[in-house]
């Protein structure tokens, strides 16, 4: 119990709620988002186009939101960036059980993109500010877990609501991100958070100074090229994976959810061994093995 106890007192409780608070996030929107292409399949009759057009919205603001989202993080803070984030996602999320046109799910899941690039990298900065520097790579760690938790059960619920009442699922995420954001507007206001001598030393970039970053680094515009050629083929798993499996594999959606699932899991055990593995070889070459390796699966 002592054990316990030191383990969880070694990071600020907001850390804990923000690692809870991920799990049972990232779980509800792997139980929707995956899914809403065959959603739109199903009750709006569009076309293959149309629904990637819709599933393929959410990264591509996601890219673009990831620039601003720092940017306005940097200049108003955590706080504020981050609750109003998480109540966008919820308020997406119950726009989509209303939704009737496919403009309107275009523009909620664009919204749920841009959403979430404002959270997620503010959120990790906040949890950065909350963690001693020697301790932040073992709660990054802990948050890629938790991410892989919820995907590893999301999936498998949403399977069943999909066959059932798949506005219901769309419900239920928009609740808990809801209920995400209230848990943490009450501990931001009840518990004191200490501004880091690293923020308060912190320069404020604007956009143009970041332009030009991109503009002068070789190296770190070609790898954000790469991430995008990536996300392009990734995204593809999301939008026509789902639809193809439905239409020709018997039960095809359990499949689908389970292949994400496995994929989970699978992170999540082999996570640390291949990190262990990974420290042996220079980074450059582990970043070219890695998407190579994933070509070839």
């Amino acid at each position: 119990m002592m054990k316990i106890k030191n383990y969880v007192g070694q990071f600020h409780p907001i850390v804990w709620v923000l690692l809870i608070g991920t799990a049972l996030s990232r779980g509800s929107a792997f139980m929707t988002l995956p899914f809403l292409s065959i959603y739109l399949s199903r009750h709006m009759d569009l076309s293959p186009v149309i629904i990637g057009i819709t599933v393929g919205m959410s990264p591509l603001m996601a890219t673009v939101g990831g620039f601003i989202g720092g940017h306005l993080s940097d200049r108003y803070g955590r706080k504020p960036i981050m609750l109003v984030s998480l109540f966008m996602v919820a308020f997406v999320y119950y726009g989509f059980t209303v939704a009737t046109g496919q403009g309107w799910f275009i523009l909620l899941n664009a919204l749920n993109g841009l959403s979430n690039s404002f959270f997620e990298p503010t959120a990790q900065a906040l949890m950065a500010d909350l963690t001693e520097k020697t301790k932040r790579i073992r709660v990054y760690s802990l948050r890629y877990t938790a991410m892989n938790i919820g995907a590893s059960v999301g999936p498998l619920i949403g399977a069943y609501l999909a066959n059932t009442s798949a506005k219901l699922s769309f419900g239920i995420t928009g609740t808990i991100y809801l209920l995400y954001a209230l848990v943490l507007v009450y501990f931001l206001k009840r518990l004191e958070v200490p501004v880091s001598q690293e923020k308060h030393n912190k320069k404020v970039v604007s956009f143009g100074a970041a332009f030009q970053i991109i503009k002068t680094d070789k190296a770190l515009r070609y790898l954000i090229i790469g991430i995008i050629l990536v996300n392009m083929g990734y995204v593809q798993i999301d939008s026509n994976l789902p639809q193809i499996l439905e239409g020709t594999v018997e039960n095809g959606v359990f499949i689908f959810s389970l292949l994400i699932t496995i994929n989970a899991v699978m992170v999540v055990v082999l996570q640390m061994p291949i990190s262990h593995l990974a420290e042996r070889f220079k980074l450059m070459q582990v970043m070219v093995v890695v998407p190579f390796a994933w070509r070839l699966d």
